[in-house]
């Protein structure tokens, strides 16, 4: 009996010690061998990971309107599974595919999608129409939701899921320099392309502890690691005067249905583009809507034409330059013979003339003599590179085009390059940067579209400075051509540029009028017209070229269809810049004297910024918004008072003493004083004058401006004096401006020419045979 007490006793202790021995072994397996398997898959079920996005960078216009910018944007999708549970598939079909706007029996496959194993799926996406949808449709489907939950208590049948999404408040404002944000966040030409390494960021995470439920646990480990959000880019145009391009645009495609038109607008001192359109064009934000791959083409930097007239700007240069050109030298105007093609002033004959008859009349006889005879096919295309024709100006988009130009050999070649008709093939960009290095004193500048590039992690921002190429010509001949180029514009009985003339202020500017190549031949129907200038020619603000392919209509020049383009937006654009006119007096046909009728600035109280906006852009005001807010509370000037020509209305939105002070640098010391008194804020001051410069200060809650005060004379020779000046010395001399003379003949450019086919068989257009980006 003991004794087989005993053997039990020994068997289970063996028992439980093997028993203990395996349990040890294991965990043993478990912590040490196998420790570190374990121990990430308890961290998997214990610790999560989420993601925080980082924000693409913002894109404003140089004053810091928004262009481009994340918004919130919502997924839609449902829930089969519950869907079925509560029943409810026909209700859920026919209210979201309203919403939505999807075919209803893709939503009928969607809400009744079911896995493998014959059992619903929990969530399935409403791609594409609702991906990505906006607030406002969101708030719609949310109102469904809500519905759903009164009525069955299904809300969660449909989910929403908040993300974001490019934003283009503009919309069609500036897009073919913009391009835009594929839904699946890929970037799609434009600057959000050329940028898109400095626009996007780097996520961040947050790593922390949670139980079953997915709660986070209260004593968790956090590790975070912040988000680095896109860089901002601030652009150097200027969306009033985008603005106004786009507007006179709109207007000339009503008026000539064109192929295609485009505009560039720079300054000619640093080549910032101000502003840059093309039409046909698009809304990025509905891009998947626009009808016409063509309407992505961006015809400033990318087409290739032979641009006619308005190329005769580098081979007057040259001559300048080489001390060949005397305005008062003459020639005879006839039809000529060069390597077997005959090339005359479009028919005309004018007889023996001076050379600057020639210009004015954009004769190509006068610039044949130029271009061939004096200047000979060497230098004058030494000039023709040297102006930077032929390559690509680097300006910071993507996707620019530049066609090479072959060497001038024939007699003929050499001719026709010397009017922009041949082997002379350019784009648009390339001829604002030509044009703006006669404005500016001869440099070829580098063209850019990004002012400021800023890191909103850091405040960090990196500034671009302009970038010149190289000096093209002297200064001295740079004035000489701009006075040349000048008289085009204000002669206005033969200047082919006279319809781009502007009441007190001088421009500078040339026609031209191409026609294009089908079928090896120049047609007699079918023309690029165009216009380039610059204004004020003692003061260049602003440089511009029009470009309209394929005008509907007979005899339509480039005076005729671009030049008054040119002048509407100029125009606008100066009184916006707040360029003072060199006269305020105006002359008529019969030589009569009527003062100019000053402005009165409108009732804007009361109404939006939107509108106020609105009101002032059609009306070619200048205006400055002050504060964040919706609507207008006050104005200066008040409703009704005389605004002087460039005089700008400041609109306060909000009352606060955060509000950013305005640069009032220029401003009279009655009109900066009135602005800052719209603010509640105190002022210093000294001197007398304009302002030329401002300093703030802030004391508690009170905010002090310091201004500093000139006289005009002062301002411009930095000499000092005792009374402020009747006038301002910087209006120029108004002995070189050039008046309006009598209107007589209504002659047109005859920048055109008579030749039927191309001057050889090496000099044809490929305005029809580029693969992309070709004016059609």
């Amino acid at each position: 009996m003991v004794k087989r007490i005993k053997m039990r006793t020994l068997l289970i202790g063996g028992c439980i010690t093997l028993f203990f021995l395996v349990l040890i072994t294991r965990i043993f397996f478990i912590q040490v061998v196998n420790g570190g398997i374990w121990q990430e898959r308890a961290a998997g079920l214990v610790e999560r990971e989420q993601t925080i996005k980082a924000s693409r960078g913002t894109i404003t216009d140089r004053n810091g309107n928004i262009l481009a910018t994340d918004a919130p944007a919502y997924t839609v999708s449902v829930n089969p599974a519950l869907i079925n549970q509560f029943g409810i598939e026909d209700v859920v079909i026919k209210e979201l595919s309203g919403l939505l706007g999807k075919n209803e029996s893709e939503m009928r496959a969607l809400v009744t999608a079911k896995k493998k194993d014959g059992t619903f799926y929990q969530q399935r996406e409403v791609r594409s129409e609702g991906y990505k949808i906006s607030p406002e449709l969101a708030a719609k489907v949310d109102a469904f939701r809500e519905k759903l939950q009164d009525d069955y208590k299904a809300k969660n049948a449909i989910v929403m899921t908040q993300e974001s999404k490019r934003y283009y408040p503009e919309e069609t404002l500036a897009s073919h320099l913009l391009g835009y944000m594929s839904r699946d966040g890929k970037a799609v030409n434009g600057l959000e392309v050329s940028y898109d390494e400095q626009l996007t960021g780097t996520d961040g995470y947050l790593n922390y502890q949670k139980d079953a439920k997915g709660i986070k646990l209260p004593d968790s480990q956090d590790n975070y690691l912040p988000p680095q959000n896109g860089n901002n880019l601030k652009l150097t145009i200027d969306d009033t005067i985008q603005y106004y391009i786009e507007n006179a645009m709109k207007e000339a495609v009503a008026q000539y249905n064109p192929l295609s038109m485009t505009v560039i607008a720079a300054d000619p001192n640093t080549m910032e583009i101000l502003g840059m359109a093309n039409w046909p064009t698009f809304n990025p934000n509905t891009y998947g809507e626009t009808p016409d791959q063509k309407n992505f083409i961006n015809h400033a930097i990318q087409s290739i034409y032979e641009p006619g007239s308005t190329f005769k700007i580098v081979t007057l240069a040259g001559a300048v330059e080489e001390k060949l050109f005397d305005p008062n030298a003459t020639f005879e105007s006839k039809r000529v013979y060069i390597g077997g093609y005959p090339i005359s002033d479009n028919g005309h004959a004018y007889g023996r003339i001076s050379y600057l008859e020639g210009v004015k009349r954009s004769s190509n006889i006068a610039f044949v003599n130029l271009g061939y005879n004096m200047l000979g096919g060497e230098r004058l295309r030494h000039y023709i590179d040297q102006f930077g024709f032929g390559k690509k100006t680097g300006i910071d988009l993507p996707s620019e085009s530049a066609s090479p130009i072959k060497p001038l050999v024939y007699k003929s070649e050499i001719a026709t390059a010397a009017y922009g008709h041949g082997l002379v093939q350019v784009t648009p960009i390339q001829q604002v940067a030509a044009i703006s290095a006669i404005a500016n004193g001869g440099k070829l500048m580098e063209p850019h579209l990004v002012k400021e590039i800023i890191n909103p992690n850091d405040g960090t921002s990196e500034v671009i400075k302009p970038k010149v190429v190289r000096q093209v010509i002297s200064k001295e001949s740079s004035k000489l051509v701009s006075g040349y180029l000048e008289q085009v514009v204000a002669d206005q009985t033969i200047g082919t540029g006279r319809n781009a003339y502007i009441e007190g202020y001088r421009v500078a500017g040339k026609t031209g009028t191409a026609r294009k190549v089908v079928n090896g031949e120049y047609s007699k129907s079918k023309d690029v017209v165009s216009f380039i200038g610059f204004a004020p020619v003692n003061n260049p603000k602003i440089a511009m070229l029009i470009v309209i392919d394929q005008p509907d209509g007979s005899n339509i020049g480039g005076g005729t269809a671009a030049a008054p383009v040119f002048k509407k937006i100029v125009s606008q654009t100066l009184q916006y810049m707040g360029v003072p006119k060199d006269t305020v007096k105006t002359t008529d046909k019969k030589s009569k004297t009527t003062p100019v009728v000053q402005a009165k600035a409108p009732d804007l109280s009361g109404k939006t910024a939107k509108q106020a906006r609105s009101q002032l852009l059609n009306a070619g005001i200048a205006y400055e918004t002050l504060g964040q807010g919706e609507n207008v509370i006050r104005q200066y000037p008040v409703a009704g008072a005389a605004m002087n020509p460039g005089q700008r209305i400041y609109l306060l939105t909000e009352e606060s003493s955060k509000m950013k002070i305005p640069d009032l640098t220029g401003e009279s010391l009655r009109d900066a004083l009135e602005v800052l008194s719209l603010m509640k804020v105190g002022v210093t001051v000294k001197g007398e004058g304009y302002v030329v410069k401002q300093t703030e200060q802030v004391s508690g809650e009170q905010r002090t401006v310091e201004l500093s005060l000139q006289t005009a004379k002062a301002a411009v020779t930095g000499i000092a004096d005792e009374a402020p000046e009747s006038s301002d010395p910087a209006l120029g001399d108004e002995t070189n401006n050039q008046g309006a003379a009598d209107v007589t003949e209504n002659t047109e450019e005859t920048g055109k020419t008579d030749i039927t086919k191309p001057p050889s068989n090496e000099t044809k257009s490929s305005a029809n045979t580029s693969d992309e980006g070709s004016l059609p």
